[in-house]
């Protein structure tokens, strides 16, 4: 497997989970909290033997590979989703969790922890009884549903080069999947543009406007560039504007100020950076389409994918390029 930098690491931190796809905020969790995992049906052979440790709510916890991944992946994508969809989610967890653990991700956490469940810095995750509380009645029915997911992929991984990859998600794409080097200015070769097959019809809130006031457009950008200067009527603030072929804005003129997409979805907290802009009246509005920075798996798309009945293996394929899946062991 291609090593990645510590440069590319630290991206990642801040953009890889920015934000959860169900948008539940994980409670804090003290160490005599029970763990998600079931304790009348047998360990499965890798993930149940694996520990780590966790950061949940400010407190240090050990958990089981097994108990996390059931709490990531509820966390990260709806219970509804088709079974398959689900399976590819719990092996990109678990790969993205071994390749975090394999590159020394402890020494990002103060604690020492291996991970934590800030989706800005690792993955989500909610314990047992945040989900139950979230999924009401049917708490039994998703928890089995996540439960099996994870036992029917024990240990099994995306590796390149024969190591875990760093197996990016997001909720969902635009007109395909974004290249990582145009989303972090670092390439990644299982990390390439691809076709993704969701759209309005099949993602709630697939687009969306937000509108900002002159005055709230030019406080955000003095904030984000103390350098930088707007100046004439609004309707000339935002212009050039360069896309990629998944339709991600690749760059952009603000202002005096050359930005990248993904620095303007920052500076104004876009859903993605795949936008459309409109003045009218001295207000700025953004049409954004996806959720997500683009990169890797989209989830929305993997749940189409394994509609029309790919399993979760080709789901893995089609996002990851080059990749085998294969039972981990180390």
């Amino acid at each position: 497997m291609v090593k990645q930098s510590i440069a590319l690491t630290a991206v990642l931190g801040l953009l890889l989970f920015g934000m959860p796809l169900q948008g539940l905020s994980a409670p804090a969790v003290e160490e005599s909290d029970p763990p998600v995992e079931k304790t009348d049906s047998p360990l499965p052979a890798f993930d149940g033997e694996k520990t780590l440790r966790v950061e949940i709510g400010g407190a240090v916890v050990e958990l089981r590979l097994s108990d996390y991944l059931t709490g990531v992946v509820a966390a990260e994508m709806p219970a509804s989703f088709e079974m398959e969809a689900l399976k590819a989610q719990t092996v990109a967890a678990r790969t993205y969790t071994l390749y975090q653990m394999a590159h020394g991700s402890a020494g990002k956490h103060e604690s020492g922890a291996d991970l934590c469940d800030d989706p800005g810095c690792c993955q989500a995750y909610l314990g047992e009884e945040a989900l139950r509380q979230n999924w009401g009645e049917a708490a039994e029915e998703n928890l089995l549903k996540i439960l099996a997911a994870e036992r029917e992929t024990d240990g099994m991984a995306i590796l390149y080069g024969g190591e875990p990859i760093l197996a990016a998600f997001h909720s969902s794409s635009a007109d395909g999947t974004e290249d990582a080097a145009a989303a972090w200015s670092s390439s990644v070769p299982y990390l390439s543009r691809v076709e993704s097959p969701e759209g309005e019809e099949s993602v709630p809130n697939y687009r969306v406007s937000v509108r900002f006031t002159a005055e709230e457009f030019r406080a955000l950008f003095a904030a984000a560039y103390p350098a930088g200067k707007l100046t004439g009527s609004c309707g000339s603030w935002v212009g050039d504007i360069t896309r990629d072929a998944s339709g991600y804005v690749t760059t952009l003129r603000v202002g005096d100020q050359t930005l990248r997409g993904v620095e303007l979805r920052r500076m104004l907290s876009l859903r993605s950076a795949c936008f459309e802009v409109a003045v009218r009246d001295d207000v700025l509005t953004f049409t954004t389409r996806g959720y997500g920075h683009g990169v890797g798996m989209s989830q929305y798309g993997a749940n189409v994918l394994a509609a029309e009945g790919k399993t979760w293996e080709e789901i893995l394929r089609w996002y990851y390029s080059g990749v085998s899946i294969e039972q981990y062991t180390q």
